[in-house]
């Protein structure tokens, strides 16, 4: 009876434990063009190959897209509660570059993300922040005061950084369109790849707080 009494609750236990294990976990890309996929097919954007080259690995995850083109980082902050919502795991921070395409100051960059980040580690969400670097065009004093930026957020509020989620493929005509500043689908590919180790530990962080 009382090996009898221990099956049932054992399979009780994994009965109620199971849903939980099950459920997938759950980021948030956030960000402008470079998430939402400008000029590219819906399975071509960035959330969409990460979810893929995730779900591969074994890892069971749900990506999703919030990504808006044009977004700074002023518009990201403002839309921040409703793009992210409740039951998100983690988000990837990827703003700034058209705060920077549009010469604004790099002060009200610096600002209105470290409200992002502040704003998601008070609801317990795992962040990685997705670095961008001014354009050469800018000066080099621009350049040292927006660059420095992600590094500094990183830091002071223990979070990961992806120090420039471009890496390898700005520049590189054959991995950009026409305009030479949005990925194409090999672009994104490489991206994907090459951040792929940065996301991974993120998810490992959130298995361990779910227990």
């Amino acid at each position: 009876m009382r090996l009898y009494g221990a099956i049932i609750m054992a399979f009780l236990v994994a009965l109620v434990a199971a849903p939980v294990n099950a459920q997938p976990i759950k980021i948030v890309a956030f960000g402008d063009s470079l998430i939402a996929g400008f000029g590219l097919k819906a399975n071509e954007s960035f959330p969409a190959q990460l979810e893929t080259a995730l779900r591969k690995k074994g890892h069971n995850v749900e990506i999703v897209n919030a990504g808006v083109s044009g977004d700074t980082t002023s518009g990201g902050l403002s839309r921040l509660d409703w793009s992210v919502q409740d039951g998100t795991d983690a988000v990837i921070v990827v703003l700034g570059a058209n705060d920077m395409l549009r010469g604004m100051e790099p002060e009200i960059a610096r600002k209105n993300l470290e409200q992002i980040v502040s704003r998601l580690k008070a609801r317990k969400i795992e962040v990685i922040l997705g670095g961008m670097r001014a354009a050469p065009n800018l000066g080099a004093d621009y350049a040292k005061k927006f660059d420095s930026i992600y590094a500094d957020l990183a830091k002071e509020h223990d979070i990961s950084i992806y120090p420039f989620f471009l890496d390898g493929v700005a520049g590189q005509r054959d991995l950009n369109l026409s305009d030479g500043i949005h990925p194409t689908p090999k672009g994104v590919s490489l991206v994907v790849e090459r951040i792929l180790p940065t996301v991974e530990s993120l998810i490992e962080r959130v298995k361990k707080h779910r227990g």
